[in-house]
């Protein structure tokens, strides 16, 4: 019936208004309000892959996904609460066999209906073995997830091909309506199901037989309020969709994401009034808050469910050893001073391994290994037996202060510890991606993680689960993952919450990754445009900016 799912999302709604309640909002309105019409620029980055939905698990291609895509569910761009997108309504008695039922009238890009099958085909697609999607992982609950994995240990699909293209647990019921059966009990699924990877394709991906969908990704469809008209390595383009069918529309008829590989440049356009939203402020202007008289009446802060953490590189055979070694490296990291002296604040010391914006998120699981102790983390660093040689910390250079956090570290490990280390700059984010799928860095990773959807679990699974695709740590432990499952079968939020409570005290206690910051993020705009916000997701709410005429 549908009250099972009603629920969890109404749980899940009322928590996630206090969530967004909790933020700082600095900005007020520009004067001028903005009308439906015009175009504007934004800044962006440059995403690690092309432009396909299950192959996007990053911010910079995810912020771009979000222009073009409509998924089942839509998360309320004040509060976070899961709202009704494509799906009229996601029944279940159970919460393991869900039945999902399409509103008519959305049409793809290419101008062809949005129907079931559209769901269920990209879903067995991007769950497939053989496609090597980002995302898959995110397909795992369904019943016959196994069945579509590679064979052996996954990494030779053409010697060991799976069972079968389809998982057993979707099934197309009519042109509208769809099941999902789930292995175990999955409480939240409706709320995991605004995240882009579950997002529906048109047949035109499923016909384009150029290698990894390479054709289709040059110019992606989707059935979102924005169709891309242009994509190249310096932007994209994205124009106003006429035959959008949704309850959420855009309202520029033209939106440019100028990609910067500086944060400073993009600063310094927007305050001369060439670049048009700015979804991050550098360091050196959040210090006294410049930006406030740079941008007079046109920014915002708010607290952010996106959080930053330092992982202990896999490839590093001093640190995969050495959980002491691991700890005494948390332990001297001082968290606030690093936020006062660089972030004006925007930065707070995080000591868990989900951020205290999150409804019912845990504090302090972290313990004394996320509390500065200058004397107490050389006595375990020596105890630890140290790092022998230089430990180098990796951070992607293109990203507000990145690199100023890293040297603060850097250097004071090199104060406290004795510690030789130093800061590898990466050109930006997709080259730093690729290297750590490869393997290349030894030492530190610089980590952060936006929520896909708001769930404590989503902080967790994702990141830490065996295999998952961003568990960069190579993470793996089965208790965890038993945990987790158990936390998914539970029957209502209270009690999944406290198992994964119970799950992030075994991350506590294995110390694969370091808690770090959690985020008050700061935006600004230019004068050109109007209605300029977060979202608790702690990105400008590009869709609804409108532009001044």
């Amino acid at each position: 019936m549908t009250a099972g799912a009603v629920s969890a999302i109404a749980a899940l709604t009322l928590a996630a208004c206090g969530s967004g309640g909790a933020g700082t909002d600095t900005g007020t309105d520009t004067g001028t309000e903005g009308a439906a019409g015009g175009e504007y620029t934004t800044n962006g980055c440059t995403p690690e892959n092309p432009l396909i939905a299950s192959n996007t698990s990053e911010a910079c291609g995810g912020d771009q996904l979000d222009m073009f895509l409509a998924k089942l569910v839509h998360y309320n761009t004040d509060t976070a609460e899961p709202e009704m997108d494509i799906a009229e309504s996601i029944e279940t008695d159970d919460n393991q066999t869900f039945t999902v039922t399409l509103k008519q009238g959305y049409n793809f890009h290419d101008g062809t209906e949005v129907q079931a099958h559209n769901f269920v085909d990209a879903w067995n697609w991007a769950a497939a073995g053989p496609n090597g999607q980002a995302a898959s992982y995110f397909f795992s609950p369904i019943e016959g997830y196994a069945d579509v994995q590679c064979g052996g240990d996954g990494s030779d699909c053409e010697a060991n091909p799976p069972e079968t293209e389809e998982m057993s647990g979707l099934q197309v019921v009519d042109d509208y309506t769809f099941t999902i059966k789930t292995i175990e009990a999955v409480s939240n699924l409706p709320v995991r199901l605004g995240y882009s990877a579950f997002a529906p394709q048109p047949d035109a991906f499923f016909a384009d037989e150029s290698e990894g969908k390479e054709d289709f990704a040059a110019k992606p469809i989707g059935a979102g309020p924005y169709q891309v008209e242009s994509t190249s390595s310096t932007e994209t383009v994205f124009t106003k969709f006429a035959d959008y069918g949704g309850d959420f529309p855009g309202s520029a008829d033209k939106i440019t994401f100028v990609i910067y590989q500086d944060t400073a440049a993009a600063y310094a356009d927007t305050v001369a009034g060439n670049l048009d939203v700015l979804d991050q402020i550098p360091t050196d202007q959040l210090a006294g808050r410049q930006f406030e008289s740079d941008l007079p009446d046109r920014s915002e802060q708010r607290e952010s469910m996106t959080i930053s953490y330092l992982t202990y590189s896999p490839a590093d055979e001093q640190l995969k050893e050495n959980k002491e070694l691991r700890q005494a490296l948390s332990m001297a990291v001082d968290r606030e001073t690093i936020n006062q002296q660089l972030w004006d604040g925007a930065r707070p010391p995080l000591d868990s391994w989900a951020p205290p914006s999150l409804p019912d998120s845990p504090t302090g699981v972290c313990g004394e290994f996320c509390t500065y102790d200058a004397a107490a983390a050389k006595a375990l660093y020596d105890q630890s037996g140290g790092y022998d040689g230089t430990l180098y910390l990796n951070t992607n250079a293109d990203g507000a202060g990145n690199v100023a956090t890293f040297e603060a570290v850097c250097n004071g490990w090199k104060n406290d510890l004795g510690l030789d280390c130093q800061v590898n700059q990466v050109v930006d984010f997709s080259t730093y991606n690729k290297g750590i799928d490869a393997d290349e860095y030894t030492g530190v990773l610089r980590s952060a993680w936006l929520a896909d959807y708001p769930s404590i679990e989503n902080y967790l699974a994702p990141i830490y689960g065996k295999g998952a695709d961003s568990n960069w740590s190579d993470y793996d432990n089965p208790a965890f993952d038993d945990k987790l499952a158990e936390a998914a079968a539970a029957p209502d939020l209270d009690q999944a919450n406290a198992l994964y409570l119970e799950a992030m005290q075994i991350l506590a206690e294995d110390f694969p990754t370091a808690p770090m910051q959690s985020r008050l993020e700061t935006i600004g705009w230019s004068e050109n445009v109007s209605n300029v916000k977060l979202t608790p997701f702690g990105k400008p709410d590009r869709i609804g900016v409108t532009v001044n005429q």
